[in-house]
Parts: C-alpha cells; sequence; structure tokens
C-alpha cells in the first residue's frame, strides 16, 4: 500500500481531470482519498493506493509529474503479518 501526498494548484487546466481520471482508471489500486483546500490555488490531496510496488509506483508517477502538482511524494507502507 501507499500513501501518494499531493499538493497542486487546481487552477491548473485539466489537472483536477487529470488526478480523477488516474483515479477512476485504476480502480482495483485506489482504495480512497482524501481532499483539502489549502487557499484559493492550492490543494492537498492524500490518495491511498494498493497493489504492487511497480503498480503504485506507475499510477503514483504519473500523478507526482503532472502539470500544476507542486509537491508530490508516493509513500510506500509495508506490514508484515
Amino acid at each position: 500500500m501507499a500513501a501518494v501526498v499531493l499538493v497542486y494548484d487546481h487552477h491548473v487546466t485539466k489537472l483536477t481531470d487529470k488526478l480523477l481520471h488516474l483515479q477512476h482508471s485504476h480502480l482495483l489500486e485506489t482504495v480512497s482519498s482524501l481532499h483539502v483546500h489549502l487557499d484559493h490555488h492550492h490543494c492537498l490531496e492524500v490518495i491511498v493506493l494498493r497493489g504492487s510496488v511497480e503498480q503504485i509506483h506507475r499510477v503514483g508517477d504519473q500523478m507526482v509529474s503532472l502539470k500544476g502538482v507542486h509537491l508530490g511524494r508516493v509513500n510506500l507502507v509495508t506490514v508484515k503479518g
């Protein structure tokens, strides 16, 4: 599992649509998301992904690399059982 943390400018053209498209096109990997308005232009988004490390990095890197994302990190979480 991983938490993808993004801070982005929601006024950048189609950025929000692109983020939603990535989440909806990977429904098996997207577990949940949290959206917070930081100010008039910026939002914080935390997206929880589940899947293989390769899947998580592929989807997370696509989100982080979008134009308008100011801060983006993919934080892997492992649980030993």
